[in-house]
């Protein structure tokens, strides 16, 4: 058994990349914390790895839709994208729909991943299939970096007006700021993509 600390944050393709990766070298997962991994050993490319954005989900569905995937015969970890330790905490997320705007722990909070895992049976492993289905599970991905850049950016000027200057406390959140927007675009060329495919598939 091996045990590894780990923390990817919302690095969802980083985090799927490796744990293929230590699928690849004999490692099936095994057990999941806040910042730690187990695996045990297994034969070489026997297992395959997706890891699946669920934070803009209700606690009901999230539940469901674990449910589902496990009917399917897939083994699901959860897995957190933040590091609070807190007991109790109640999260307002702005992307996320309808009882998935909000998040409590205990609850979704620190669940905001699906880590599922499929025994290598040759078929492509895809939990997306159509363009269109792709392009709706990005936007709240999207959505969710998005609301971060915004936050520094919004402090960014609120410390500008508040001193009247560009202080190091703007040029600090206004570089977080921009810097989360990176993958705002990448996630929104991506969408951009697969809905001139799905369009084109029409």
């Amino acid at each position: 058994m091996k045990k590894y600390i780990r923390f990817f944050g919302g690095l969802i393709s980083t985090q799927e990349k490796w744990l293929n990766k230590m699928a690849h070298n004999g490692y099936r997962l095994f057990k999941t914390g806040k910042i730690t991994y187990e695996f045990e050993e297994c034969q070489p490319d026997e297992y395959q790895y997706i890891v699946e954005f669920v934070a803009n989900k209700s606690f009901k569905s999230e539940k469901e839709y674990r449910s589902f995937l496990e009917e399917m015969g897939y083994t699901v970890f959860y897995k957190n994208i933040n590091l609070n330790f807190s007991r109790y905490k109640l999260v307002w997320r702005p992307y996320g729909s309808g009882a998935g705007q909000i998040s409590s722990n205990p609850g979704s909070y620190n669940k905001e991943l699906f880590l599922v895992e499929k025994k290598n049976d040759g078929k492509p492993f895809i939990l997306h299939t159509t363009n269109s289905d792709k392009a709706y599970y990005y936007k709240p991905i999207r959505n969710s970096w998005l609301s971060i850049s915004i936050v520094f950016i919004v402090l960014s000027i609120w410390s500008l007006i508040r001193n009247n200057t560009i202080s190091k406390e703007v040029i600090i959140f206004s570089l977080i700021g921009f810097l989360f927007l990176l993958p705002v675009i990448r996630y929104q060329l991506e969408i951009m993509r697969f809905i001139k495919a799905s369009k084109i598939a029409e």
